[in-house]
Protein backbone atom coordinates (compact mmCIF):
# COMPACT_ATOMS: atom_id res chain seq x y z
CA UNK A 1 0.00 0.00 0.00
CA UNK A 2 1.48 3.49 -1.01
CA UNK A 3 1.60 5.29 2.00
CA UNK A 4 2.99 9.51 2.62
CA UNK A 5 4.06 10.62 5.86
CA UNK A 6 1.72 13.36 6.81
CA UNK A 7 4.61 15.67 8.29
CA UNK A 8 7.70 15.45 6.02
CA UNK A 9 5.67 14.08 2.88
CA UNK A 10 8.13 11.03 2.42
CA UNK A 11 6.51 8.37 0.05
CA UNK A 12 6.36 4.76 1.27
CA UNK A 13 5.22 1.88 -0.13
CA UNK A 14 4.36 -0.26 2.58
CA UNK A 15 2.18 0.37 5.69
CA UNK A 16 4.60 0.89 8.49
CA UNK A 17 3.52 2.04 12.14
CA UNK A 18 6.39 4.64 11.71
CA UNK A 19 8.09 7.19 9.03
CA UNK A 20 11.33 5.83 7.64
CA UNK A 21 12.59 9.44 7.08
CA UNK A 22 11.70 11.26 10.17
CA UNK A 23 10.08 8.48 12.48
CA UNK A 24 6.82 9.89 13.78
CA UNK A 25 4.50 6.70 14.57
CA UNK A 26 1.42 7.76 12.61
CA UNK A 27 -0.87 6.84 15.51
CA UNK A 28 0.28 8.52 17.76
CA UNK A 29 0.54 11.80 14.97
CA UNK A 30 -3.06 11.69 14.06
CA UNK A 31 -4.56 11.34 17.49
CA UNK A 32 -3.15 14.44 18.49
CA UNK A 33 -4.27 16.18 15.60
CA UNK A 34 -7.99 15.26 16.37
CA UNK A 35 -7.21 16.37 19.93
CA UNK A 36 -5.87 19.64 18.15
CA UNK A 37 -8.38 20.06 16.11
CA UNK A 38 -11.03 19.17 18.83
CA UNK A 39 -9.14 21.71 21.14
CA UNK A 40 -9.40 24.85 18.33
CA UNK A 41 -13.39 24.61 17.86
CA UNK A 42 -15.27 27.80 19.67
CA UNK A 43 -16.48 26.91 22.81
CA UNK A 44 -18.58 29.93 22.22
CA UNK A 45 -18.40 32.50 19.48
CA UNK A 46 -20.79 35.59 21.39
CA UNK A 47 -19.19 39.07 22.55
CA UNK A 48 -15.42 38.57 21.70
CA UNK A 49 -15.60 35.11 24.06
CA UNK A 50 -14.44 33.18 20.82
CA UNK A 51 -11.00 35.03 20.35
CA UNK A 52 -10.23 34.97 24.24
CA UNK A 53 -10.84 31.59 24.39
CA UNK A 54 -8.11 30.95 21.31
CA UNK A 55 -5.49 32.89 23.46
CA UNK A 56 -5.91 30.91 26.25
CA UNK A 57 -5.68 27.65 24.15
CA UNK A 58 -2.56 29.15 22.45
CA UNK A 59 -0.95 30.59 25.73
CA UNK A 60 -1.81 26.85 27.59
CA UNK A 61 -0.33 25.13 24.01
CA UNK A 62 2.83 27.50 24.38
CA UNK A 63 3.52 26.83 28.31
CA UNK A 64 2.85 22.87 28.52
CA UNK A 65 3.98 22.15 24.90
CA UNK A 66 5.65 18.92 24.62
CA UNK A 67 7.50 16.60 21.85
CA UNK A 68 5.35 13.93 20.08
CA UNK A 69 8.19 11.47 21.30
CA UNK A 70 10.14 11.58 24.39
CA UNK A 71 13.38 9.67 24.63
CA UNK A 72 12.81 7.48 28.02
CA UNK A 73 16.62 8.19 29.11
CA UNK A 74 15.87 11.96 28.38
CA UNK A 75 12.64 11.69 30.71
CA UNK A 76 14.49 9.87 33.22
CA UNK A 77 17.22 12.89 33.04
CA UNK A 78 14.49 15.40 33.91
CA UNK A 79 12.78 13.37 36.18
CA UNK A 80 15.97 13.06 38.81
CA UNK A 81 16.15 16.75 38.17
CA UNK A 82 13.07 17.36 39.57
CA UNK A 83 13.46 15.18 42.53
CA UNK A 84 16.34 17.77 43.10
CA UNK A 85 14.57 20.99 42.55
CA UNK A 86 12.05 19.50 44.97
CA UNK A 87 14.19 18.64 47.59
CA UNK A 88 16.13 22.27 47.70
CA UNK A 89 12.69 24.13 47.44
CA UNK A 90 11.60 22.63 50.76
CA UNK A 91 14.82 22.95 52.27
CA UNK A 92 14.94 26.87 51.41
CA UNK A 93 11.71 27.13 52.88
CA UNK A 94 12.36 25.18 56.06
CA UNK A 95 15.40 27.21 56.90
CA UNK A 96 14.97 30.23 58.44
CA UNK A 97 16.54 33.82 57.00
CA UNK A 98 18.90 33.90 60.25
CA UNK A 99 20.54 31.14 58.90
CA UNK A 100 21.73 32.42 55.67
CA UNK A 101 20.83 28.88 54.24
CA UNK A 102 20.66 30.58 50.90
CA UNK A 103 24.08 32.27 51.19
CA UNK A 104 25.91 29.11 52.39
CA UNK A 105 24.13 27.09 49.54
CA UNK A 106 25.92 26.09 46.22
CA UNK A 107 23.13 28.27 44.44
CA UNK A 108 24.77 31.54 46.21
CA UNK A 109 27.84 30.75 44.00
CA UNK A 110 25.75 30.73 40.73
CA UNK A 111 24.02 33.67 41.55
CA UNK A 112 27.09 35.78 42.38
CA UNK A 113 28.26 36.43 39.39
CA UNK A 114 25.25 37.60 37.82
CA UNK A 115 25.14 40.00 41.16
CA UNK A 116 28.59 41.11 40.74
CA UNK A 117 28.06 42.02 36.86
CA UNK A 118 24.58 44.28 37.54
CA UNK A 119 26.64 46.63 39.68
CA UNK A 120 29.40 47.04 36.93
CA UNK A 121 26.90 47.22 34.41
CA UNK A 122 24.83 49.62 36.07
CA UNK A 123 27.00 51.77 37.10
CA UNK A 124 26.60 54.76 34.49
CA UNK A 125 23.03 54.84 36.05
CA UNK A 126 24.16 56.31 39.71
CA UNK A 127 24.76 54.97 43.18
CA UNK A 128 21.38 53.54 43.82
CA UNK A 129 20.75 51.74 40.56
CA UNK A 130 24.16 50.38 41.10
CA UNK A 131 23.47 48.94 44.41
CA UNK A 132 20.13 48.04 43.18
CA UNK A 133 22.01 46.45 39.69
CA UNK A 134 23.25 43.24 41.80
CA UNK A 135 19.93 42.36 42.91
CA UNK A 136 18.17 43.28 38.99
CA UNK A 137 20.62 40.96 37.61
CA UNK A 138 20.48 38.26 39.32
CA UNK A 139 17.03 37.86 38.87
CA UNK A 140 17.11 38.55 35.65
CA UNK A 141 19.20 36.22 33.96
CA UNK A 142 16.49 33.20 34.83
CA UNK A 143 14.05 35.70 33.37
CA UNK A 144 16.09 35.16 30.05
CA UNK A 145 16.83 31.66 30.29
CA UNK A 146 13.14 31.23 30.65
CA UNK A 147 11.59 32.95 27.97
CA UNK A 148 14.24 31.22 25.55
CA UNK A 149 13.33 28.19 26.78
CA UNK A 150 10.03 28.72 26.70
CA UNK A 151 9.57 30.55 23.19
CA UNK A 152 13.04 29.84 21.44
CA UNK A 153 14.00 26.31 22.23
CA UNK A 154 10.31 25.04 23.15
CA UNK A 155 11.93 23.31 26.24
CA UNK A 156 9.12 23.55 28.65
CA UNK A 157 10.08 21.40 31.70
CA UNK A 158 13.75 23.53 31.02
CA UNK A 159 11.17 26.97 31.50
CA UNK A 160 10.18 25.39 34.74
CA UNK A 161 13.57 25.07 35.91
CA UNK A 162 14.20 28.53 34.70
CA UNK A 163 11.27 29.95 37.26
CA UNK A 164 12.44 28.01 40.24
CA UNK A 165 16.20 29.55 39.75
CA UNK A 166 14.25 33.30 39.71
CA UNK A 167 12.52 31.96 43.34
CA UNK A 168 15.81 31.13 44.22
CA UNK A 169 16.76 34.32 43.80
CA UNK A 170 14.09 35.84 46.24
CA UNK A 171 15.72 33.47 48.74
CA UNK A 172 19.51 34.40 47.77
CA UNK A 173 18.29 38.19 48.23
CA UNK A 174 16.32 37.35 51.84
CA UNK A 175 19.20 37.72 54.34
CA UNK A 176 20.49 40.56 52.58
CA UNK A 177 17.84 42.34 52.76
CA UNK A 178 17.07 40.96 56.58
CA UNK A 179 20.66 42.53 57.60
CA UNK A 180 20.21 46.03 56.67
CA UNK A 181 20.55 47.05 60.10
CA UNK A 182 22.58 44.48 62.05
CA UNK A 183 24.99 44.66 59.40
CA UNK A 184 26.48 41.06 60.49
CA UNK A 185 26.46 39.02 57.44
CA UNK A 186 29.88 38.27 55.88
CA UNK A 187 30.30 39.70 52.42
CA UNK A 188 32.56 39.57 49.24
CA UNK A 189 36.17 40.23 50.15
CA UNK A 190 35.64 39.09 53.74
CA UNK A 191 34.45 42.30 55.04
CA UNK A 192 31.59 42.54 57.02
CA UNK A 193 28.60 45.48 56.59
CA UNK A 194 29.41 47.07 60.19
CA UNK A 195 33.19 47.35 59.20
CA UNK A 196 32.50 48.65 55.79
CA UNK A 197 32.40 51.93 54.16
CA UNK A 198 28.25 53.35 54.07
CA UNK A 199 27.49 52.17 50.77
CA UNK A 200 29.13 49.12 50.44
CA UNK A 201 26.44 47.18 51.95
CA UNK A 202 23.79 47.28 48.90
CA UNK A 203 20.71 46.31 50.82
CA UNK A 204 21.73 48.72 53.90
CA UNK A 205 22.19 51.60 51.33
CA UNK A 206 19.29 51.21 49.29
CA UNK A 207 16.85 51.38 51.98
CA UNK A 208 18.75 53.87 53.61
CA UNK A 209 18.37 56.12 50.84
CA UNK A 210 15.07 55.43 50.25
CA UNK A 211 14.11 55.67 53.67
CA UNK A 212 12.50 51.77 54.33
CA UNK A 213 15.27 50.68 56.50
CA UNK A 214 12.84 49.95 59.49
CA UNK A 215 11.29 47.97 56.70
CA UNK A 216 14.32 45.22 56.01
CA UNK A 217 12.88 42.13 57.75
CA UNK A 218 9.48 42.40 56.38
CA UNK A 219 10.94 43.25 53.01
CA UNK A 220 12.99 40.13 53.57
CA UNK A 221 9.90 37.78 54.54
CA UNK A 222 8.08 39.45 51.44
CA UNK A 223 11.05 38.13 49.36
CA UNK A 224 10.91 34.63 50.64
CA UNK A 225 7.23 34.47 49.90
CA UNK A 226 7.43 35.71 46.22
CA UNK A 227 10.31 33.00 46.14
CA UNK A 228 8.31 30.41 47.83
CA UNK A 229 5.25 30.89 45.42
CA UNK A 230 7.91 30.96 42.71
CA UNK A 231 9.01 27.78 43.62
CA UNK A 232 5.64 25.78 43.55
CA UNK A 233 4.01 27.22 39.99
CA UNK A 234 7.65 25.83 38.81
CA UNK A 235 6.98 22.12 40.81
CA UNK A 236 3.42 22.59 39.37
CA UNK A 237 4.57 23.09 35.93
CA UNK A 238 7.12 20.93 36.37
CA UNK A 239 4.63 18.27 36.93
CA UNK A 240 2.51 18.89 34.22
CA UNK A 241 5.05 18.42 31.65
CA UNK A 242 6.86 15.38 32.54
CA UNK A 243 2.86 13.88 32.85
CA UNK A 244 2.51 14.97 29.13
CA UNK A 245 6.28 13.38 28.25
CA UNK A 246 5.45 10.71 29.92
CA UNK A 247 2.44 9.88 27.58
CA UNK A 248 4.80 10.53 24.52
CA UNK A 249 7.45 8.03 25.86
CA UNK A 250 8.75 6.32 22.57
Amino acid sequence: MHMICPKCSHSQNDSPTECQRCGIIFSKFHALQERKQHTSDPAVSIGGKTEKAKSTSTLLELIFYTKEDINVFYWGGRILIYAAMLWFAIQFIASPIESNFAGISFMHMINLPFHEAGHIFLRPFGSLITSLGGSIFQLLAPVICLFVLLVQTRDTFGASVALWWFGQNFFDMAPYIDDARSLSLPLVGGNYGHSSPYGFHDWEYILTETGLLQYDHLLARTSIAFGTLCFILSLIWGAVVLYKQFKNLE
